[in-house]
């Protein structure tokens, strides 16, 4: 069979297989094409999961009849005025979207200009154009994308089910709204509104917070800590949580590359080197970073779907965000987020709830004086039935445990004279030691409760990071250099970064071919370190990273444990000296809110909340 020029259609279904895998996909190409377009108003409209109809509605500036014949041809497009690939500014380039979409559904564009006096429409079914004829439609583009896949039915096998394509296609929306907090941006269903983010507008910072306010939620627009650094013309913006602020999965982490919602495997591994002090392996922080740097110092055009980029100084942007988020992290100082109190007060309401009846009845029964003091008097009603005598008797019962011999070993009264007001600390003063592990103190308008252990233990672990920060890593020597065995590229990989890793405390060297020898170890690996487990982690690491990580890992590790075994055991008893002593190091010394794997050192219950649950607020 000899070989021969495909079809126009074929061509174009084939791109299709690449550009619209799904219909968030396609959803994406449009939403970003409007973007483009100058929009300040974006409305989508996805039914069956976008499999029906997918319409995407901007008030952009619009297209006449020649341009809208021209894009929906392959590889047309506004937006390489200059023909050159490696300097794009903008979010859709390849001109391969709508002929792509159009070739595999029913596509109609209805686009009108600022100018003109009508809309036009065209339309391309199944890839044959129809048009343009004109229409009526105020000033932008719509474009509505019925039957997706009807040209390539074997393709309808391969998308999920409705809710899924839906969840897909909400996902989307988010990431592509977070950048643009200017734009107002609204997802629906065809029957009910599934998104809809107002513009913000005002302080870049302030409408960004605000953005990421209505798609990641409360919690984090309240312990979010600005980021903003810049070096070498790349710039790093956007927000970050505290790290008691934390998931068990990465799916809000959100990366950005010149207003373009990426998924890049060394920007994950960047946020985790940062947050490796304070969070446990098998938890992840909550984030939306914007990297801005030159078009020519990135290459967008790696993947048909633009998901990913390629750094031309990779390890310089990594080492942006490790070093800026390290930064705000260290600025946080001793705070923890604001949903560790109100889990802890969550926790303190009752187990279960009275049925809302049976409480109504109680209360018929039981009345309690105007004023809220002094306690309640019974009110006879004539011949209560059972069900309002049992409802009565629950509401009425007294807390259980009251009989108990008490727990708590109280080492400081509350009437100690205190030299210091306790408002004048953040921390406040301690007033007592519960259970010999806990230390509670008071500051102007709230109870603090501190885990001594914890608490101590982060202090001890930041001493240790800074006498190794200042006196460098102590290194021992091997009685007998040790050699270790490796595959040819992971041996060249350490030979080639061996000063790097004599800075770490390891020193090797090149010992023919595949093989190295080992000749000195970090000295607080202690005298029983696996040198080979440890090569083979490293050379591993820097396959996958090209970053010696796996050392620095290790070395924080024994840190943590050096940390954990040096500092305050649970069930020791403290002086109120020793415990004001520990208060007031934990104000001074940053990261202290939390212990190393992320979990609360300190939980803060204002008094308006503590009022909240004796039923004294308002």
């Amino acid at each position: 069979m000899g070989i021969r020029l495909l079809p126009q259609t074929l061509i174009n279904q084939i791109a299709a297989g690449e550009v619209v895998e799904r219909p968030a996909s396609a959803m994406k190409e449009l939403v970003e094409n409007a973007i483009d377009s100058g929009a300040s108003k974006i409305d989508v409209v996805m039914k069956e999961g976008g499999r029906v109809l997918l319409s995407v509605t901007d008030d952009g500036c619009g297209m006449g009849p020649e341009e809208l014949e021209l894009a929906v041809q392959r590889h047309a497009t506004s937006k390489i005025p200059d023909e050159d690939l490696f300097n794009i500014d903008t979010l859709g380039f390849r001109g391969e979207a709508l002929p792509s979409i159009g070739s595999v559904a029913r596509m109609s564009i209805t686009s009108r200009t600022k100018e003109a006096e009508n809309a036009w429409c065209i339309r391309v079914e199944g890839g044959e154009i129809e048009g343009p004829e004109p229409a009526a439609h105020p000033q932008g583009t719509r474009v509505e994308v019925r039957d997706l896949f009807f040209a390539t039915p074997a393709r309808l096998k391969f998308l999920k089910a409705p809710r899924t394509e839906l969840n897909h296609g909400l996902d989307m929306m988010k990431r592509l709204a977070m950048c643009h907090p200017e734009i107002s941006f609204t997802l629906s269903d065809g029957v009910r509104s599934l998104l809809k983010l107002p513009a913000s507008h005002g302080d870049l910072f302030e409408a960004m917070l605000e953005r990421l306010r209505g798609i990641m939620g409360r919690d984090f627009a309240e312990n979010a800590i600005a980021i903003d650094v810049e070096r070498e013309n790349v710039r790093l913006r956007g927000h970050i949580s505290l790290p008691t602020l934390n998931r068990g999965n990465n799916a809000l982490q959100f990366f950005f590359v010149n207003g373009r919602p990426v998924k890049d495997k060394q920007l994950y591994g960047a946020v985790r080197a940062a947050y490796r002090d304070f969070l446990a392996h098998d938890r992840h922080a909550l984030l939306a970073l914007f990297i801005e740097l030159p078009p020519r110092a990135v290459d967008v055009n790696v993947h048909p779907a633009k998901a990913e980029v390629r750094f031309r100084d990779a390890q310089g942007v990594r080492g942006l965000i490790v070093s800026g988020l390290k930064k705000a992290l260290g600025g946080a100082g001793h705070l923890a987020s604001t949903t560790v109190s109100e889990e802890a007060l969550a926790s303190m309401q009752a187990p279960h709830q009275m049925d809302a009846q049976a409480v109504e009845m109680a209360r018929a029964i039981t009345s309690r004086p105007a004023g809220g003091g002094g306690f309640g008097h019974y009110n006879p009603m004539p011949n209560p039935s059972q069900g309002m005598r049992e409802a009565a008797a629950v509401f009425q019962a007294p807390l259980s445990g009251l009989d108990a011999p008490p727990q708590a070993d109280v080492r400081q009264s509350s009437d100690v004279e205190m030299s210091d007001p306790p408002a004048e600390y953040p921390l406040g003063v301690a007033r007592a030691q519960l259970h010999e592990t806990y230390i509670v103190a008071q500051s102007g308008d709230a109870i603090i409760m501190v885990d001594q252990h914890a608490a101590h233990e982060r202090l001890v672990y930041e001493r240790i990071k800074k006498d190794l920060d200042d006196n460098g890593v102590k290194r021992q020597g091997l009685l007998i250099p040790e050699v270790v065995e490796l595959d040819m590229a992971d041996a060249d990989r350490l030979v080639t970064r061996a000063s790097e890793l004599e800075e770490m405390g390891l020193v090797l060297e090149n010992f023919g071919s595949g093989t190295v020898v080992v000749r000195e170890v970090p000295a607080m690996l202690g005298a029983k370190v696996d040198v080979q487990g440890l090569i083979q982690d490293i050379a591993d690491s820097l396959a996958e990273v090209d970053e010696a990580m796996a050392l620095k890992d290790k070395l924080m590790d024994v840190c943590g444990s050096m940390a954990c075994h040096g500092s305050i055991r649970a069930g020791r008893r403290l002086t109120l000296d020793e415990m004001n002593a520990l208060l007031r190091e934990m104000e001074a010394t940053p990261h202290s809110g939390q212990c190393k794997h992320g979990r609360p050192t300190y939980v803060e219950l204002k008094l308006k909340d503590i009022e909240r649950l004796f039923g004294r607020s308002g």
